[in-house]
């Protein structure tokens, strides 16, 4: 397939046709732009992932022109925390969550971006880059901007030698739905190797993704960890095979080199236990867009540190969590002792409170722990 006006070229070629690239190519088309993507794959492309969309990421992918239908998603309206006998939970500020399948998702964008005019080649295989556009096999694919959208082992970013980065560390995530009843919250189960969540894609259906350290944990033997999940699940019909991916932490030194943007998990990445990979991805293709229709991508380079800074800084938190199990505990009682603390907690994760106010929360978390602590000592 060729762009609209017939030539094997376009203004902009995006590598990848994951939600990350269809989310940058549907910015550009929105701004008057020629797009294509490129992906050796066929769709619907599928990653295992907890396939939870967020307020913010459903928000950020109505304003790409977006709506999932009812029909291809579940509504859930807050988030559980579960940890040795613990419990703590909260609603969304705003709006509701989606838990969505990946392969769902995925066929609505690509629907979308159709109507939108954004051109698709499908199993084409890109083998370099070139001044004037992107190498493919059987010629070249011209193109004033190149989008690298290929994911966290993206070979555009080390074409466009943009492989160096400050900071990287990984964890081995694996994924299977089970046909049973999923309920109004996410869950996540805190254990002794990792996370469990439990995410609603269905009305009868969820998804059950681990997170941990270890390649080699897969989820029957996790799930012995976590008994009340367990339990849930026992008998119940498998709804897709386990599949595992690396969630991989990156901070590069830089995402554009030229002609060349890199955008998701091509452009570095926060751990996947902040759940907030799409959402980011999406509003990364907003300034990516608007930098390009502008002929400059300064003002991507630099709106894409402040992107990452509260995912970033809410996975640090969530992974000390992850590490301390005494202070995981105690947190865990503060929340159970102030549930408003967990639901602005919360609010900070979904860009609904203020970056400035998350100090505020944290000392009057810090003062809960102190009285935690008092009161544990003291009995």
């Amino acid at each position: 397939m060729v762009s609209e006006k017939g030539s094997n070229e376009s203004q902009v070629v995006v590598i990848g046709g994951g939600p990350a690239g269809i989310a940058a190519a549907l910015a550009v088309r929105q701004r008057g732009l020629e797009v294509t993507v490129v992906d050796s794959c066929v769709p619907p492309i599928d990653k295992p992932c907890g396939e939870g969309l967020m307020p913010d990421g459903v928000t950020a992918l109505e304003k790409l022109g977006v709506r999932v239908p009812e029909i291809e998603a579940q509504p859930f309206r807050g988030i559980r925390f579960v940890s040795g006998g613990l419990s703590a939970e909260a609603v969304f500020p705003y709006g509701l969550a989606l838990g969505v399948r990946r392969t769902n998702l995925h066929r609505v964008m690509v629907e979308h971006a159709e109507r939108a005019g954004v051109q698709f080649r499908w199993q084409t295989v890109v083998t370099g880059l070139n001044r004037n556009g992107v190498l493919v096999r059987g010629g070249l694919l011209g193109a004033r901007w190149i989008v690298g959208a290929d994911g966290s082992s993206s070979q555009v970013r080390r074409w466009a030698n943009l492989d160096s980065h400050r900071r990287r560390s990984e964890r081995f995530a694996f994924r299977r739905h089970y046909n049973v009843p999923g309920g109004d919250f996410m869950e996540l189960h805190w254990g002794r190797r990792g996370q469990l969540y439990v995410t609603p894609v269905g009305a009868e259906q969820v998804c059950v993704a681990l997170i941990s350290h270890d390649p080699s944990l897969r989820l029957d033997e996790a799930l012995e960890e976590f008994p009340d999940v367990a339990r849930k699940l026992r008998g119940a019909e498998h709804g897709s095979a386990e599949r595992g991916a690396v969630s991989v932490t990156r901070k590069l030194v830089g995402v554009t080199n030229g002609q060349v943007a890199l955008i998701g998990d091509a452009s570095g990445g926060v751990d996947a236990i902040t759940g907030e990979g799409l959402c980011l991805a999406f509003k990364q293709a907003e300034l990516l867009a608007d930098s390009i229709a502008a002929g400059d991508l300064g003002a991507y380079r630099s709106g894409h540190r402040v992107l990452a800074r509260r995912p970033a800084l809410m996975a640090d938190l969530m992974l000390l969590l992850e590490q301390r199990h005494g202070l995981r505990d105690r947190v865990m009682r503060a929340f159970q002792r102030e549930p408003k603390l967990f639901a602005r907690m919360l609010g900070t994760h979904v860009d609904a409170v203020p970056m400035r106010d998350l100090a505020g929360n944290g000392l009057a978390l810090g003062w809960k722990l102190l009285r935690c602590k008092s009161q544990f000592t003291s009995n």
